[in-house]
């Protein structure tokens, strides 16, 4: 009773309005010193990943750097026949004349009209980063539109990536917005389930909420080590609802557990304290495990991995902090008022009211789960390893890839026009950057080379045939641009980008003396992100087997169960993600969960899928441990404190289950594809840990290795030796 959460429990149930107003006065001030710091976007430079990354360094050096580009397409209006040229033209003037007055334009190409004529495009290219562009394409759209009002007969629209990324912003907050709505309120409805007190049932709703505040005002303050590439938000959503929720449940069950033994003997403060004394550390552990787990994400040496690390660090240990600090406050807050109430009841004669009995076994349901699990535990851990096994297999066919533009929603306007200007000009798909740094004196010997591969090339069926050629002001920097008239992963698309790494770069631009040279543009920004992500997965998930185990190993003294852990998280995460590739990759389930078929995965999804549910995994792994190794350290016979543990931990893991469960597939309902594709594993994760792992496998794994689950640990054993030695009372006699 004299560690550190009994300890800060003890405080505050002591002096539970500084404890509630301290609090606030904290997430007030996180708040506030982010806002007032402000968030330190990713830039361009952030991005940068693989030979792709080094040539967009080296076209930066001599300012060849990619910059946001729009283009104005210029059609006839659907229904209306031909396109009017001679109208078109002239619309197309008017696009060029008002956008060349921009100052957030730098240059606007002369129209070009496709093949076919049925179009004419403009093309504008903005001032500024590349990142930058979607921040102030407003005024581009304004104009485009205004030229559309002043010519009826035509459609005049606008694409670009600006235009797209500010499109997929809009769309990822109208979703969040949405997933908002959903999330909450079942969220409410479950603990008012849960605790049949509205009270009760708000208490941990508005905890997460506040936790959530303030980790996104320590996340802006963050951002300025770890620049945010703008999900950092979305992380702490989506994991400081699930953790915050369900730190403050396993806390408030105990609790109640407590009390109801208690039966009035104790005061709100000391049951607060009892609480604090189990389930406080447990909150602890789980914490720092999800912590620490999330951590290994910086391995990926990647600013969208840094900044999803990052908020799901911040959100959890602030969680956890709220669970120590303001949450035994209102729970003694809570006590004392239903004290008062006992007491003025009694004062005006009345019976006192029946307090509701809380059952600490486990329920119906889980009583008739681990009845065969108690009786054939072989059979019961055969079958269900199997099974996983099975739901894993699908894993052997994963196939990664960066999910590029053309996957982002039909619904964002700026991509329908992106169909039909690539429709136009199918040469505007994707391209190649063939980036060559070398003296200044080598320059004619470089553009020469240049020009021999842009000649190889260009019976390439793979490509447009079309090329440009451009030079730094101070000759060092040459950089030759090769369109691409296919997706950036279409076969096509890749096996020219091979060829051209491989062998048409060697044989040219490879011959000059002291040449550096990198393959970057669209193409190759999409096949290096994928193998980056691919070269680090093992090194993430060997750090977070190693998490695992010295985690658990730290929290139970044991190394069996360490090894435990780690068997089980990996079952979990790995059927998942083969549910994961059987649903997405191919198109059965297109209907059933609203999405078209890349058929592949998003490099991110299975990096943050086993990260986040590892954490995630550690917090039912140490919640349900806790209650058998705290029923083994009294002296119950392992079987039976297994059995006991889980049954009387299966109520809280279900309802903590079902919370995460909601936000985790209200993730699913977006239209971005591969958040999509993170909100339903997560779901299908939590729900085989919560379901499958914790209640078949964790249970018929321990019942067969008996005593050897707290190996080297001495400490269950001489729990037993004392509870054997105690002196039993004498019997009564007659």
């Amino acid at each position: 009773m004299k560690n550190l959460p009994v300890r800060m429990a003890r405080w505050s149930a002591a002096h539970p309005w500084r404890g509630i107003v301290g609090w606030f006065v904290f997430v007030v001030l996180c708040l506030g010193i982010g806002i007032s710091v402000g968030t330190n976007a990713a830039t361009t430079e952030d991005f940068r990943i693989g030979e792709a990354g080094r040539g967009e360094a080296i076209a930066a050096e001599g300012g060849l750097q990619q910059r946001p580009v729009e283009h104005v397409l210029i059609t006839a209006k659907p229904g209306t026949g031909k396109l009017d040229i001679a109208a078109a033209d002239s619309a197309a003037a008017d696009i060029a004349a008002r956008m060349a007055k921009l100052p957030e334009v730098l240059s606007v190409a002369d129209p070009v009209r496709s093949a076919d004529n049925t179009a004419v495009r403009v093309t504008v290219t903005m001032n500024g980063p590349e990142l930058e562009g979607k921040e102030h394409v407003d005024p581009l759209i304004e104009q485009t539109a205004a030229v559309q009002k002043a010519n009826p007969g035509l459609r005049v629209e606008e694409t670009g990536s600006p235009s797209i990324s500010k499109g997929v912003d809009k769309l990822r907050g109208d979703d969040l917005s949405r997933t908002e709505m959903i999330a909450l309120p079942v969220t409410l409805i479950t603990l008012l389930l849960v605790f049949s007190s509205v009270a009760m049932a708000l208490v941990p709703l508005l905890l997460a909420l506040s936790s959530i505040a303030a980790a996104v005002g320590l996340s802006m303050v963050a951002s300025h080590v770890f620049p945010d590439n703008g999900i950092g938000t979305n992380v702490i959503l989506l994991i400081g609802l699930a953790v915050g929720v369900d730190y403050t449940l396993f806390y408030l069950k105990r609790e109640r557990e407590e009390r109801a033994r208690a039966g009035g003997r104790l005061s709100p403060q000391a049951v607060v304290e009892l609480a604090a004394a189990t389930s406080g550390r447990a909150v602890v552990v789980s914490g720092l495990a999800v912590a620490v787990s999330s951590a290994t994400l910086y391995l990926a040496d990647d600013v969208i991995f840094s900044s999803i690390a990052t908020g799901a660090i911040l959100v959890t240990l602030v969680a956890v902090v709220s669970s120590l600090t303001v949450l035994p406050a209102l729970l003694a807050k809570l006590g004392m008022r239903a004290e008062r109430r006992a007491e003025r009841r009694a004062a005006r004669g009345l019976a006192p009211k029946k307090q509701k009995t809380h059952k600490t076994g486990p329920g119906r349901l889980t009583a008739a789960v681990l009845r065969p699990v108690a009786k054939h535990p072989i059979a019961t851990l055969t079958v269900t390893v199997v099974g996983l096994l099975a739901l894993a297999a699908p894993v052997l066919g994963l196939k990664l890839t960066d999910m590029g533009r053309e996957t982002h929603s039909r619904s964002i306007v700026a991509m329908q026009v992106y169909d039909r200007l690539n429709a136009a000009y199918p040469e505007l798909k994707s391209m190649h950057q063939v980036v060559v740094r070398a003296d200044a004196d080598r320059s004619p010997e470089v553009t020469a080379a240049l020009r021999e591969l842009a000649a190889a090339v260009k019976d390439d069926s793979r490509l447009s045939g079309t090329s440009q050629l451009t030079t730094s002001p101070d000759k060092r920097i040459s950089m030759l641009q090769l369109q691409v008239p296919h997706y950036v992963s279409s076969d096509k698309a890749q096996s020219s980008l091979k060829d051209i790494r491989d062998t048409y770069l060697p044989e040219t631009v490879g011959q000059v003396q002291g040449a550096e040279t990198a393959v970057t543009g669209d193409v190759a920004r999409y096949t290096d992100y994928p193998t980056h992500q691919e070269q680090k997965l093992p090194l993430i998930i060997g750090a977070l087997l190693l998490v695992t185990f010295v985690m658990t190993v730290w929290a139970f003294r044991s190394v069996v169960l360490g090894l435990v852990g780690i068997v089980l998280n990996l079952l979990s995460a790995a059927a998942s993600l083969g549910i994961l590739v059987m649903v997405f990759q191919h198109t059965w389930a297109e209907g059933l969960v609203d999405f078209n078929s890349t058929g592949s995965i998003g490099t991110r999804v299975p990096l943050f899928l086993f990260v986040i549910l590892f954490g995630l995994s550690m917090d039912y792994q140490v919640f349900v441990i806790s209650r058998i190794r705290e029923a083994a350290l009294h002296g119950v016979p392992t079987r039976k404190a297994v059995i006991e543990g889980i049954g009387s931990s299966a109520g809280v893991v279900t309802s903590a289950a079902a919370v995460m469960v909601t936000v985790f597939a209200s993730f699913a309902a977006l239209h971005l594809i591969e958040m999509k594709q993170i909100g339903f594993s997560l779901a299908v994760a939590v729900l085989l840990d919560a379901f499958v792992i914790r209640m078949l496998v964790l249970p018929s794994m321990m019942l067969l290795l008996g005593e050897a689950n707290w190996w080297p640990s001495r400490g269950v054993r001489r729990a037993r030796r004392t509870t054997e030695q105690a002196p039993r009372p004498l019997e009564s006699v007659g």
